[in-house]
């Protein structure tokens, strides 16, 4: 069996993590799969010395799709 994520082989001796979607990774691939796969909404931002959380940019996991065609000058 390999993992999801890097298709190197699942060793017996190692840990396995099993997502709930029922693929199986390395421990180490377990991030790089929820953020691909899943996709979660978060924002990044800072946490001021009041230990409040300030939001510099959200991920509202939103596609944009553009209908506009591009600028043609005819000149």
């Amino acid at each position: 069996m390999d993992c999801a994520v890097c298709g190197n082989e699942l060793l017996g001796d190692r840990v396995v993590f099993h997502c709930s979607c029922g693929v199986y990774l390395h421990a180490h691939c377990w991030n790089k799969h929820v953020l691909q796969a899943h996709q979660p909404e978060f924002n990044i931002g800072v946490i001021d010395l009041n230990g409040e959380f300030e939001v510099r940019s959200a991920n509202n996991n939103t596609e944009t799709t553009s209908t506009e065609q591009p600028n043609q000058s005819t000149e």
